[in-house]
């Protein structure tokens, strides 16, 4: 059983940035690869990115490249979503999740899911 907790969310102005942590219970961390996705109201939950194990693979949607970055610490059992230049069309509910295979975009594979934080991005 893996337990998430996101955190780091708030209001900032276009332009900005947040990070986001997402910090996990129990001693097997490590073993699992890690998403991030959102949720606007009114809209299904989509893909923001994901990375393997070990750190050393990264993927992200195609509307977050280059302005977002996943990185993770396994000693701190926590993952990291790094936002910058954020833009309105980013407010959402973030969630990280949790899967015990490399799933990247697929949200019905992973195993454990984050409560979620609220992101506000104002023009």
């Amino acid at each position: 059983q893996v337990t998430l907790v996101e955190s780091g969310g708030g209001l900032v102005q276009a332009g900005g940035s947040l990070r986001l942590s997402c910090a996990a219970s129990g001693r097997t961390f490590s073993t699992y690869s890690m998403g991030w996705f959102r949720q606007a109201p009114g809209k299904e939950r989509e893909f923001v990115g994901a990375i393997a194990r070990s750190g050393g693979t990264t993927y992200y949607a195609d509307s977050v490249k280059g302005r977002f970055t996943i990185s993770r610490d396994n000693a701190k059992n926590t993952v990291y979503l790094q936002m910058n230049s954020l833009k309105p069309e980013d407010t959402a509910a973030y969630y990280c999740g949790a899967a015990r295979y490399w799933v990247g975009a697929h949200a019905e594979l992973y195993d454990y899911w984050g409560q979620g934080t609220q992101v506000t991005v104002s023009s």
